[in-house]
């Protein structure tokens, strides 16, 4: 299978990207990257096609194996609480609270300053690390990182922006949990790539390190 990718994907990733999709290896050698032999049926067991405009191949072949989902709920819980702990200590040292209540009156616009706050934090936390090397801390401790689903590389920060954007506005504004647990948790029932929501809106998966 060829190592390039398919047809319209966009810029190639840089030749001296670590985790760009590498060329299967000389037999017997045993390299995390070996594409995986074809299946017994024939054909790509991802279906006839790349839902992204690719041709009738496997994005995923010459990549590590998608990461459980499961643990990616883990890793992205310990990402909230390392930022959730760095927004806390930042209002609580500026007395911005997520809101007051003086007489009958909600002071709505400290409310609003640590929704901000935490929406630029856990975008900006997401993007530079994920755009370095395709891990935030909490992947990066349980062997996980993302991938552009394409071509395998490191996300560029468009793409990365993307993603912590769909993930992290509606979290910060409006939904908090319950919209983390929507597009997070349609990993586990997305098919053939593992997607979240975020995942679909940047073109990229998870996979695993290790």
């Amino acid at each position: 299978m060829s190592s390039e990718p398919p047809p319209g994907s966009g810029q190639q990733p840089p030749d001296d990207d670590p985790f760009r999709k590498q060329p299967p290896p000389a037999e017997g050698s045993g390299s995390p990257y070996s594409a995986p032999p074809p299946p017994s049926h024939g054909g790509s067991p991802y279906g006839s096609g790349d839902p992204y405009g690719g041709g009738p191949t496997d994005p995923l072949a010459g990549m590590p194996p998608l990461a459980p989902s499961g643990r990616r709920t883990l890793a992205r819980i310990i990402d909230m609480i390392l930022v959730g702990v760095v927004v806390w200590l930042i209002t609580w040292g500026f007395g911005v609270s997520e809101y007051d209540v003086d007489s009958d009156n909600m002071q709505y616009g400290k409310s609003l300053a640590q929704s901000a706050l935490a929406a630029v934090l856990y975008i900006a936390y997401d993007t530079v690390l994920i755009t370095r090397s395709g891990q935030t801390l909490g992947k990066k401790w349980l062997g996980m990182r993302v991938a552009n689903l394409d071509n395998g590389s490191t996300p560029s920060v468009q793409s990365t922006l993307t993603r912590s954007a769909v993930l992290w506005i509606p979290f910060a504004f409006c939904c908090a949990c319950i919209w983390t647990a929507i597009s997070g948790g349609w990993s586990y029932f997305d098919k053939p790539y593992k997607q979240g929501l975020h995942d679909k809106a940047a073109k990229t998966v998870v996979v695993s390190t290790g």
